[in-house]
C-alpha cells in the first residue's frame, strides 16, 4: 500500500506512530506495538529540527517519538505505555504481580541506564564510527541539534559513562540469573524500557557493541525481545498525518478523568508545558486535563486545526502562561 492509498485508509482511531528508524526512544515504543499485536501507521521525521510537522502537531515539543490517534498527541514513551495498555490490556504491559515495580524499573532504565548507553555508544570516538559512512555534514548536524536539546544538562564524561554502563549491564544480567524476562517468565514495560539503550549500542554503532560481550544473558535477552518484532505497520507521509489531525475532533475528556490541582492553576488557563531536562521546548495551550498521570492541552494550530496534546506529569513541567 503506498503512502496516497493508507492516508485514505486511515481512520481517526488509527494509531500513527512519528518516529524515525535509528531512535532508540522510538524501537521501545515500535516493540510495544509488537508485543500487542497492534496494526500502526508509520510516519517518519526528521531526526534533526527543523520538523515542521512535528511541531504543527505539538506546538514545540519535538521529541521521538510521538503517537497520534486523529486529534489527539500523546508524547513520551512513558505515556504512550499507558495509552496502548488502555487500548490493548493484553498481553500487558504492567504485569497485576508488579506494576510498581515495573515502572520504577523502567522509569530508571528510560533515565540512568539511557544516559549511560548514550555516553559511551556517542562517545567521540563512538559517533565518529557511527557516521563514518553517512553523508558528509550529518554527524555534525546530529551533535548540534542533540547539544541544543542537553542545554543546562550535566552528563557523564565517556570513561565514567563506560564504567556505569558496564556495571548497569551486570545488574541486567543478575535479573536474568533464572529468568528469562526482567521481571519473570513474561516480557513487560522494564524489558521494553531497558532493551531500547541496548539495542542502540548494538545496531547503530556494533564497532562498540563488544561491551555487551560480558553479560551473554543480556545478549540472549535482547534477542528473545527482537524476535517479538514491531507488529503490522503501513508508511503513512507527515503532511498527511497532520491533515488527519484536521479533520478529527479531540476526544472529549471523561468524567472519571478527575482535576488534580498540585499547581493553583485552573482547568482553562493558558499553560506552557516542558520536559525537565533534554529537549525543553515549550508547548502552550489550554489546560483542559491535569489527572494524578497526565496534563491536556488544546491548541490551535492553521494546519492541524485544533488538537490536544498530552503528557505524562512524571518528568514535565507545568507552568501558567500570564499575560
Amino acid at each position: 500500500m503506498n503512502e496516497s492509498t493508507a492516508m485514505h485508509a486511515t481512520t481517526m482511531h488509527d494509531l500513527i506512530l512519528h518516529h524515525y528508524p535509528m531512535s532508540p526512544f522510538a524501537e521501545k515504543a515500535r516493540l510495544m506495538l509488537g508485543h500487542k499485536g497492534l496494526v500502526w501507521h508509520s510516519v517518519h521525521i526528521p531526526a534533526v529540527m527543523p520538523k515542521p510537522d512535528v511541531v504543527a502537531l505539538t506546538g514545540g515539543y519535538r521529541k521521538t517519538p510521538l503517537l497520534q490517534i486523529g486529534a489527539d498527541i500523546y508524547c513520551d514513551t512513558a505515556l504512550i505505555a499507558d495509552v496502548l495498555e488502555h487500548r490493548e490490556p493484553e498481553p500487558p504491559l504492567f504485569p497485576a504481580h508488579a506494576r510498581g515495580l515495573s515502572r520504577t524499573v523502567a522509569q530508571w532504565a528510560d533515565s540512568s541506564l539511557f544516559w549511560a548507553s548514550m555516553g559511551y555508544t556517542l562517545s567521540p570516538k563512538g559517533a565518529a564510527a557511527m557516521f563514518a559512512s553517512r553523508p558528509a555534514g550529518e554527524g555534525q548536524a546530529f551533535a548540534s541539534d542533540r547539544a541544543a536539546m542537553r542545554q543546562n544538562m550535566t552528563l557523564l564524561r565517556p570513561a565514567d559513562a563506560t564504567s556505569a554502563y558496564r556495571s548497569y549491564l551486570r545488574r541486567l544480567a543478575n535479573m536474568l540469573d533464572d529468568q528469562p524476562y526482567l521481571l519473570g517468565e513474561v516480557p513487560c514495560i522494564a524489558d521494553f524500557a531497558a532493551y531500547h539503550p541496548l539495542w542502540f549500542t548494538r545496531t547503530l554503532n556494533p564497532g562498540l557493541a563488544s561491551i555487551l560481550d560480558a553479560t551473554p544473558d543480556v545478549l540472549e535477552w535482547m534477542d528473545r525481545l527482537a524476535a517479538i518484532g514491531h507488529g503490522r505497520s503501513e508508511r503513512l507521509s507527515s503532511a498527511d498525518a497532520v491533515g488527519i489531525a484536521h479533520a478529527a475532533t479531540p476526544e472529549p475528556i471523561g468524567p472519571d478523568e478527575s482535576f488534580q490541582d498540585d499547581h493553583g492553576i485552573a482547568l482553562g488557563s493558558r499553560v506552557s508545558i516542558a520536559a525537565e531536562a533534554f529537549g525543553t521546548e515549550t508547548s502552550e495551550g489550554l489546560l483542559r486535563a491535569a489527572t494524578r498521570t497526565r496534563y491536556t492541552i488544546e491548541r490551535q494550530d492553521e494546519r492541524a486545526g485544533t488538537v490536544h496534546v498530552h503528557f505524562p506529569r512524571v518528568g514535565y513541567v507545568l507552568r501558567e502562561v500570564r499575560a
